[in-house]
């Protein structure tokens, strides 16, 4: 354990961080999610950007810790302060086999010590209930083990923790890293990475949105809040511009409201999900083609990526796609072929096109961006990588014989030329491939 800015008394509206690193999470002897790592990143970030304020706080960082009453003095002290208070925690989730309660594991957990091992998530809630609205916020990123995850999917996210915002990812149990051998996870790296951007911090909502989209989460990751619970969430709603349209220059500017989600009165009427802001584009002309050092220059209004991937989580797939498309075009009028700029949005429509169903389109996407990312970084960029999993993973969802066949030489050639965390990702590929060339028969392929 370590602490930054102890030694103070807690003033009125002190802040305060608390960073806890549970157990880590390993598959088949490699690392899914390092805690010490991602706690260690977060905090080099100063106390005043993690919180979004100009008060005066403390960190107290946990790592290593065993025993769950340790943790939960901690984070009773942590929920006592009067001012903003974030809470991060990253590591695995277990169950309790006895009490069947989800539980934060810490160092060292194992399934038979996890009742005194672990840290039970609902005193989580049952600490942090008390607090003032607004003034609290959990940020997780997690792996869930086998026998929480099926938990998590039953019940569509974590516990309710009180009164406090929760932003983060767990991931499924069976997964394989991006890349072996990155300490900070990808999910906390773009959360950090955010926060260092800018002169200005975003709002926490802004700052997750574009850390999942940019983190190259495995497929089926629970992301929260989800779109329910950000339907439910009040405010006012802050909506960026958009590039000039290049193709419907006389299209009028339209917005949509959020209005929160309310179970339907009639059972056979399907729930419809709350719409995301679509933002009114700005006139031809009006965006400034110039490019700042932190990324794209939004031509005085918002980063229009949060809104895009709310839209995509609301099930608004078109109009998520067709945003995100007239923001490539803006980028490669702007910033040229093979941008970074360029490379970051055919990747988010790379994304959208695996949420939205669209297999062959996101594996076309994903083959584009890897084999770029491949000649500008070579084969040990992570990026790289990143897009090579991206591609492999939405071609073996492929049931058309043609599409394989068509995307299939170009992905394993691509898969060969990579350091890969698992071989038989290529083998399994190859075979396939093979499998296809020599069969006779034409037509669809069954699961």
């Amino acid at each position: 354990m370590y602490l930054s800015g102890a030694g103070h008394e807690q003033g009125q509206g002190r802040g305060h961080v608390l960073v806890v690193a549970g157990d880590v999470a390993v598959r088949r002897r490699v690392v899914q999610v390092a805690p010490s790592a991602n706690v260690a990143a977060l905090a080099m970030v100063p106390g005043s950007v993690l919180l979004g304020s100009d008060v005066p706080c403390d960190t107290v960082c946990l790592d290593g810790a065993r025993d769950p009453n340790t943790v939960l003095t901690r984070l009773r002290a942590a929920a006592a302060t009067r001012g903003p208070l974030l809470v991060y925690l990253s590591g695995r989730l277990t169950v309790d086999r006895r009490g069947g309660g989800l539980c934060f594991a810490l160092a060292g957990a194992t399934a038979g010590t996890v009742r005194y091992s672990a840290l039970p998530w609902e005193w989580l809630g049952v600490e942090l209930r008390g607090r003032p609205a607004g003034l609290t916020t959990v940020v997780v990123d997690l792996v869930a083990d086998k026998s929480a995850w099926p938990l998590l999917q039953e019940s569509g996210g974590l516990p309710d923790s009180g009164s406090a915002e929760v932003y983060g990812v767990v991931c499924p149990p069976a997964f394989a890293p991006a890349a072996v051998g990155a300490a900070v996870s990808g999910y906390t790296r773009h959360w950090i990475e955010q926060l260092r951007r800018g002169p200005g911090r975003p709002a926490n909502v802004q700052v997750h949105a574009l850390a999942v989209s940019a983190a190259a989460l495995p497929p089926g990751t629970l992301v929260l809040p989800t779109a329910r619970e950000l339907g439910m969430r009040s405010g006012p709603q802050h909506e960026p511009q958009h590039p000039p349209q290049a193709h419907h220059p006389q299209q009028p500017p339209h917005t949509h409201p959020s209005p929160p989600l309310q179970q339907s009165p009639h059972p056979e009427q399907p729930q419809q999900p709350a719409p995301a802001p679509t933002p009114a584009p700005p006139a031809r002309g009006s965006v400034s083609v110039s490019v700042s050092e932190s990324g794209m220059d939004w031509g005085g209004g918002e980063d229009p990526r949060p809104s895009i991937h709310a839209l995509a989580v609301a099930g608004r797939h078109g109009e998520a796609a067709g945003l995100a498309r007239v923001w490539e075009e803006y980028a490669l009028q702007t910033c040229g072929q093979g941008s970074s700029e360029a490379i970051g949005w055919a990747e988010i429509r790379a994304d959208l096109a695996r949420m939205a169903g669209d297999f062959p389109l996101a594996t076309r996407l994903w083959m584009g961006v890897g084999q770029t990312r491949l000649t500008r970084e070579g084969a040990g960029g992570l990026e790289v990588h990143a897009a090579a999993a991206g591609a492999l993973y939405c071609w073996a969802q492929l049931r058309d014989r043609a599409l394989v066949l068509e995307f299939g030489p170009d992905l394993v050639a691509l898969l060969r030329v990579l350091p890969l965390p698992d071989p038989r990702h290529l083998r399994l590929a190859e075979q396939r491939l093979d499998a296809l060339r020599t069969a006779d028969r034409p037509g669809a392929l069954h699961p």
